[in-house]
C-alpha cells in the first residue's frame, strides 16, 4: 500500500517512523528526545490557541496537525525506548474517557453533575497514581497564572480557602504594602509573587480565569497602542518624541475610539 493510499493517521505514523529511523531518517529528527520536544509541543498548543482567538479556520487545522505532530513524535520515541506506542496513547484516552462519563457509558446510575463525577474520577485516577497531597497532578510547565489558580482551587476542594471575597481583597491590599516597604531585590521578588497570588485569588472568587483576563488585557493594550501610534503618525508626529501627557492624550483618543465603535 503506498502512503497516499493509507489512512492519513497511519500515513503520519509511518512518515514519522521514517523520520526517526536510526540509520536513514533525518538527522534533526534522529536526534531529539522528549526534553527537547516538549518546548514545540507547549508551543505548538498555544499556536492552537491563537488561531481560535482569531477564529481562523484554516490556521486552526494547520495549527491542529502541527499539534497531532507533536503527541505522533513523542508516541514514536516512546515506542523505540519500549515504553509504549500511539495506539496505546489513543486506547489510553478512549478508556478514560469513557471512565469519566459512567452515565453515558456506565450503568447511568450515577446522579450526581458533570463537575463532581469529573472531579471525583480524576481524584481516584491520581490516588491510583500514588498521590500524597491533594496538590500533586498540578503540572509544573502551566503558565504561571493558570497554575497559581489550579492550585488554589485544589486547596479550596480540601477546605483551605477564604470564607469570602473579602479575605482575598484585604490579601491584596496587604502584599501592596509588603512589597513597597521590600528593601532588596529577592524581598520585592518574593513580595511581588505574593501579590499576584493575591489577585489570582481575588479573581476565582469572582469567576474569572486570571491567564483569560490577563490574555484579553494584553491584547487590548497592544490594540489601543498601536491606535495611538497610527494616530500620531496621521498627525505627522512622532510618537517616540512625545512628552507623556501627549502620549496620555492620543492614548485617551484611542479609548474613545474604540468605545465608540462598540457602542
Amino acid at each position: 500500500m503506498s502512503q497516499q493510499s493509507q489512512r492519513p493517521i497511519d500515513r503520519l505514523l509511518s512518515i514519522m517512523a521514517i523520520l526517526r529511523d536510526p540509520h536513514t531518517g533525518c538527522e534533526w529528527d534522529r536526534e531529539q528526545d522528549f526534553e527537547t520536544i516538549a518546548p514545540y509541543t507547549i508551543e505548538e498548543a498555544y499556536e492552537v490557541a491563537d488561531a481560535i482567538a482569531r477564529d481562523d479556520m484554516a490556521a486552526l487545522r494547520d495549527e491542529l496537525g502541527d499539534l497531532l505532530l507533536q503527541v505522533v513524535f513523542h508516541a514514536r520515541m516512546a515506542e523505540e525506548a519500549g515504553h509504549f506506542a500511539f495506539a496505546d496513547v489513543a486506547q489510553a484516552i478512549c478508556e478514560k474517557l469513557e471512565a469519566r462519563h459512567p452515565h453515558m457509558f456506565g450503568d447511568g446510575d450515577d446522579q450526581s453533575s458533570q463537575t463532581e463525577r469529573w472531579e471525583t474520577l480524576k481524584s481516584q485516577e491520581r490516588a491510583a497514581r500514588g498521590a500524597t497531597s491533594a496538590l500533586d497532578g498540578v503540572a509544573l510547565a502551566l503558565p504561571e497564572l493558570m497554575r497559581a489558580e489550579k492550585l488554589q482551587k485544589r486547596a479550596a476542594r480540601v477546605g483551605f480557602d477564604w470564607p469570602d471575597v473579602s479575605g482575598p481583597a484585604a490579601k491584596i491590599a496587604e502584599e501592596m504594602e509588603e512589597l513597597a516597604a521590600a528593601k532588596n531585590a529577592t524581598e520585592r521578588l518574593d513580595e511581588g509573587g505574593d501579590l499576584l497570588f493575591a489577585v489570582v485569588n481575588f479573581l476565582r472568587f469572582q469567576g474569572v480565569a486570571p491567564e483569560d483576563a490577563l490574555r484579553a488585557a494584553n491584547a487590548k493594550f497592544e490594540r489601543r497602542f498601536r491606535a495611538m501610534e497610527s494616530m500620531a503618525e496621521q498627525d505627522g508626529e512622532a510618537f517616540a518624541d512625545m512628552s507623556l501627557d501627549q502620549q496620555e492624550a492620543y492614548w485617551q483618543a484611542a479609548k474613545d475610539s474604540e468605545r465608540g465603535k462598540s457602542a
